[in-house]
């Protein structure tokens, strides 16, 4: 599957963008962004919510895993817990969105253009829908598990998270592009360096 040209590199993405994206109304955040220093809670609450998509989409949920700030323990995290649920196709959204609607996960980000990929909110939560074999799962375990294990990389991510959380940013999703220079940076690494 290739990197789809609408996002390639990881470009920030447009106001247009967001709005084609964004199912229901976008919300303009118009402020800087509150981080929590790291809860313990987090892995507990994570396991929490893999239980309850497990038990909603059965063997439909090819894969759960907890990814995002929230999952790299002494990182400081927007806490809302972001997981990603992998599927045979998330393009075929009859297989699994009635059922996470009915669990009470909101369908919120809907990317075509982007390997398919779904988002849903649920109680400070995120769901990331990704097909199976698509490469944005593997980049995603590959930077979640680098700031797991380097300490470098993860104060240099924090630094720059708390940077730009300082900021006034219009929707939540610029403060996320600010950091993918650094985000890039920290994958290039762990993809050059043999995994700990």
């Amino acid at each position: 599957m290739e990197q789809p040209p609408e996002r390639a590199g990881h470009e920030p993405l447009t106001e247009e963008q967001l709005h084609a994206s964004t199912v229901g109304e976008l919300r303009v955040h118009e402020g800087p962004i509150q981080l929590a220093d790291y809860d313990p809670a987090w892995p507990e609450l994570f396991a929490r919510e893999r239980q309850r998509i497990a038990a909603t989409l059965g063997e439909g949920a090819l894969r759960i895993e907890h990814v995002g700030s929230t999952a790299v323990p002494g990182l400081a995290a927007k806490p809302i817990i972001d997981i990603l649920l992998v599927v045979a196709d998330s393009a075929d959204e009859e297989t699994y969105t009635p059922a996470l609607e009915a669990a009470d996960y909101v369908l919120r980000v809907r990317e075509p253009d982007w390997y398919e990929h779904r988002m849903f909110r649920g109680a400070n939560v995120q769901v990331h829908v990704l097909s199976e074999g698509c490469p944005e799962i593997e980049r995603m375990l590959l930077f979640r598990d680098r700031l797991r294990i380097d300490q470098a990389d993860r104060e240099l991510y924090e630094r720059r998270k708390r940077e730009l959380a300082r900021e006034e940013w219009k929707y939540v999703q610029n403060y996320a592009d600010a950091k993918g220079d650094v985000v890039e940076g920290i994958i290039a690494r762990a993809r050059a360096e043999p995994r700990g």
